[in-house]
């Protein structure tokens, strides 16, 4: 079954070729960092207006880069949400409009499962890699969610954890503001922190008492604030430094609860997802812990981590007659839920 996948939740315009939710024939993206840049983050009314100028040429470009034609594509799979409304509206359209003109089947797909479903795309460094075996852990992780999920089945997921706050990506470009990094923040202080010393500056980990799989990094961030307005001379002398010891704050975090859940439920399979996947340190270190406690960590490769359209047609191949809609049933949710 060849798909073509459209996503457009936040800031990226994406279109992807994908066969059987595994072979990516293309996986093509417009990304709007520069536009939104100058401004520090992402601006909703900005982020629209640019996926409108471009969503017709992004998915023609994949299909060319797959080489095929419409004659050749068997259904269209669409993040209806979560996101950006004006954005996801965008996407939507574009979806519904190819559906009912080729009089194709039509996928909603919720852009969390897009991450998840990350990880069943084929590994172009590792084609041989084994896809993950329900049941499994997953834990999503990027600029708006940290969840902890539990995938009974590539239909059936249940949240055993989330932040309380701030998302693990949400923190990260929050203090690259602070520490004048510009944005997105997570790639610069990921950057910055591989020549700082990660036990410089003891930030506290959210939660970390708590027998719950919950997370937290509000506080971080605070603490983080509070240490540069104490000391603003550490903002140049010791940069670095404070980027590592809140990257270790976050991973710790990140680390701890995960492999305490995957424990308590038995699990002996993680899987990463999202954009803050995309780490080098969280990918490191979760690796490294779990395979002492002889726990596989799956990683997408770094491609499928950022959004992406071809997650999005994994997504539908594997949910299915589930995620299958009339074109015209196609609806943007802004707070679709897992």
């Amino acid at each position: 079954m060849r798909l073509l996948g459209i996503e457009t939740s936040c800031d990226d315009t994406a279109a992807a070729v994908v066969v059987d939710g595994r072979s990516v024939e293309s996986n093509v993206l417009a990304s709007q960092d520069e536009f939104h840049r100058v401004y520090g983050g992402i601006v909703p009314e900005i982020a629209s207006r640019k996926h409108a100028e471009t969503i017709n040429a992004v998915i023609d470009l994949a299909l060319r880069q797959a080489g095929r034609t419409f004659v050749d594509i068997d259904g269209v799979a669409v993040t209806c949400g979560p996101g950006l409304p004006g954005s996801l509206v965008v996407g939507v359209a574009a979806a519904q409009a190819l559906a009912l003109a080729r009089d194709l089947p039509a996928f909603a797909v919720n852009h969390l499962h897009g991450h998840l479903f990350a990880n069943y795309l084929e590994d172009p460094h590792d084609p041989s890699k084994a896809l993950p075996a329900a049941p499994f852990l997953c834990l999503v992780v990027s600029g708006g969610h940290t969840d902890l999920i539990f995938v009974e089945a590539p239909d059936r997921h249940r949240v055993i954890g989330r932040t309380l706050d701030d998302a693990a990506g949400e923190a990260y470009d929050k203090v690259a503001r602070l520490l004048g990094l510009g944005f997105p923040g997570g790639p610069a202080i990921d950057r910055l922190a591989q020549s700082g010393d990660p036990k410089a500056f003891d930030f506290p980990r959210g939660l970390h008492r708590e027998r719950s799989f919950s997370f937290s990094f509000s506080g971080l961030k605070t603490a983080v604030r509070y240490h540069l307005e104490a000391h603003p001379e550490d903002r140049t002398a010791r940069l670095a430094d404070i980027a590592a010891s809140f990257q270790a704050a976050v991973v710790d975090a990140l680390c701890d609860k995960t492999l305490a859940a995957a424990k308590d439920l038995g699990q002996t399979t993680i899987a990463l997802a999202g954009g803050v996947a995309a780490n080098s340190s969280l990918r490191h270190e979760l690796r490294a812990r779990a395979s002492a406690l002889g726990i596989r960590v799956l990683v997408p490769p770094l491609a499928y981590c950022t959004d992406n359209a071809a997650m999005i047609a994994a997504a539908a191949f594997y949910r299915g007659d589930v995620a299958r809609v009339k074109p015209n049933e196609l609806l943007v949710d802004p707070n679709f839920a897992w």
